[in-house]
């Protein structure tokens, strides 16, 4: 069934079935809606690639990354798709890992298919793709990874996140704070344990480790060991720091949150809703970030202005069991 075809069991002109398809142009509301019936009774598809030629686009949009496990990439796909589908642009994903050679036979690859755009992300907003994306004859905004000089790129607002989990714990009565989380090599960490200490107080314990949940289970250890005041909250860097710090505390029979309020950070479903309690944790709106990043994207492939720079986007409390209080 082409378009022809289409046109010919209307009984109308190409040019009336294209607009009627398309939603444009000016016809009675019953013989769009007779044309549109026809296409779908018929399974008529448009030909892509002919529309493509039509307007020098490929509707396609690629999406290149070096987060292998897709912790941080899969909400923000999530995000693009969510904002482009409805515009008829497609996300091919590239996972890169962190190989240059591998990175630019994907980038060559994409501008073959002539793609619309090139969205890159990571897994930390400090670190770029080993692969330069300066000069391409395509736009490029980049999500939650470092990006060129005068780029379009957007992250998560780490201090904001970090002192919205701190003032919580305040708000419920805790004083005695620590904070438990990354490597200082890592820039949300530090950025976070800066908004840590603002909030609770400049003589805050800080403890910097790994992103892992043995650290989360020995810093507990270490705390416990040192003979100095326990706290009574704690945020944590991740949701696994969370996760091993929460079981670290039970094993030595303090109740969660009776008695030790634990707040982690990323709202990772697959930890945060499994630890027991399941954690009340800061979620990075990383599928936000991910939409907004398809819609700057289209609109730059459509040769519309958007201001380059950084965009820090507001993070969200999500409050579960193991802090306590009203809204637990």
């Amino acid at each position: 069934m082409t378009i022809h075809d289409l046109a010919k069991a209307a009984g109308v002109s190409v040019s009336t079935v294209s607009k009627a398809l398309n939603g444009n142009g000016r016809m009675a509301a019953e013989t769009r809606e007779r044309i549109q019936r026809l296409a779908r009774e018929t399974g008529f598809r448009p030909n892509a690639l002919a529309r493509g030629l039509l307007s020098s686009r490929s509707f396609t949009v690629g999406l290149l990354t070096n987060d292998t496990y897709g912790r941080f990439t899969l909400p923000v796909m999530a995000g693009i798709s969510e904002a482009l589908v409805d515009h008829g642009v497609s996300v091919f994903l590239c996972a890169i890992e962190d190989d240059p050679t591998l990175a630019k036979v994907h980038v060559d690859a994409m501008l073959d298919k002539q793609v619309d755009g090139i969205i890159a992300t990571g897994k930390r907003i400090d670190r770029s793709l080993p692969v330069d994306l300066e000069g391409l004859p395509v736009p490029v905004v980049y999500a939650f990874t470092q990006g060129a000089t005068g780029s379009v790129t957007l992250t998560s607002d780490d201090e904001q996140g970090a002192q919205l989990a701190t003032e919580w714990l305040r708000g419920l009565g805790r004083s005695r704070l620590v904070h438990i989380t990354g490597p200082d090599s890592f820039q949300s960490a530090c950025e976070r344990a800066d908004a840590f200490r603002e909030a609770a107080g400049p003589d805050a314990v800080v403890m910097h480790g790994e992103w892992s949940e043995l650290w989360g289970h020995r810093a507990i250890a270490n705390i416990w060991q040192s003979g100095r005041e326990r706290p009574d909250g704690i945020v944590c860097g991740n949701d696994q720091i969370a996760r091993g710090v929460v079981d670290a505390l039970r094993e030595r029979n303090v109740a969660v949150p009776e008695q030790v309020s634990v707040i982690g950070f990323d709202n990772w479903e697959i930890v945060a809703a499994q630890t027991r309690p399941p954690l009340t944790t800061i979620d990075m709106n990383l599928r936000e970030l991910g939409r907004q990043a398809g819609l700057m994207v289209l609109a730059l492939s459509e040769g519309k202005t958007v201001e380059g720079g950084v965009r820090k986007l507001p993070c969200k409390l999500v409050v579960r069991k193991s802090c306590g209080g009203a809204q637990d």
